[in-house]
């Protein structure tokens, strides 16, 4: 459905001899997809595991690699914490605690991927700046 209208309006443009209408749609139409998966590739950084694909993929865009670090630097801490927090019994009632705090941080790093801005997340994003990749 959306390609049937998006060839209207070009075939429109076409007749009518708006070349610059026509060419700012042309470029709006490539540009919008690539925003789009930058944005969900720097999104998923903050999902646990799902940190590794933007790495593995090894994406060249320097907003999604300091998403990518900082969702990386989370879920190894968050890995560390449950170790300790596994290892030392005492400790167990401070699990949601944890859980709280790391799910917290990735809605603040979600949030900042929505709002465009390449911001960091308290605590982590000091160890973030550290990686190099």
């Amino acid at each position: 459905m959306l390609a049937l209208v998006i060839l209207r309006v070009l075939d429109g443009c076409l007749k009518t001899g708006q070349d610059k209408v026509l060419k700012i749609k042309l470029k709006i139409m490539e540009e919008t997809p690539k925003k789009v998966q930058v944005n969900i590739m720097a999104l998923i950084s903050y999902i646990g595991p799902l940190c590794l694909i933007p790495i593995l993929m090894k994406d060249k865009d320097g907003f999604v690699k300091f998403h990518a670090k900082q969702g990386l630097i989370l879920f190894i801490s968050e890995i560390a914490a449950w170790l300790i927090v596994g290892l030392v019994p005492a400790l167990w009632a401070l699990v949601n605690l944890v859980n709280i705090v790391w799910l917290v941080l990735s809605i603040i790093g979600i949030m900042n991927v929505t709002k465009g801005e390449k911001k960091e997340i308290p605590v982590i994003g000091q160890f973030a700046k550290q990686i190099k990749f």
